[in-house]
């Protein structure tokens, strides 16, 4: 299995879901012809060199995956059929020097996608932990109250 990149663009017009779904299609085109991803970076909305289709701007994402190389025919078959796609471009890391440039990019888009997953628990484990401390002593005014 080698490792690739994937940079695709999909047209501006979709609203958020429909992007989501797009991607999600994307995905499901390298799962299926047994690419394994290892991270995505989602690069937003950005305006394009030239128009593309009438199109000034474009939702970028990238793709880091492994795949066998006889697979990337079909997934760019499938990439040059699919109307959700404005452009996309597909790079593969060979070398022992690419390889390591490629885990470096993985573990930078991963890096970037865990905070804002990690920040959103972070800040609620501390309300949890309040809460049971502001109860403890109303339950133990509860237990004086009924002593006495």
């Amino acid at each position: 299995m080698r490792h690739y990149e994937n940079l695709v663009i999909i047209k501006p017009t979709f609203t958020a879901e429909e992007i989501q779904a797009a991607i999600k299609n994307v995905e499901e085109i390298i799962t299926s012809n047994g690419g394994e991803i290892a991270a995505q970076d989602a690069m937003g909305m950005r305006k394009l060199a030239y128009p593309i289709a009438k199109n000034e701007r474009g939702y970028y994402q990238v793709i880091y995956y492994s795949v066998a190389p006889a697979a990337i025919a079909e997934i760019e078959r499938r990439f040059r059929i699919n109307e959700d796609l404005l452009r996309f471009v597909t790079i593969k890391y060979d070398t022992n020097r690419e390889v390591t440039a490629w885990n470096g990019l993985v573990a930078k888009a991963n890096k970037a996608a865990t905070p804002a997953k990690e920040e959103t628990p972070a800040t609620e484990a501390p309300k949890a932990e309040e809460t049971p401390a502001e109860e403890a002593p109303k339950a133990e005014e509860t237990t004086e109250a009924a002593a006495e």
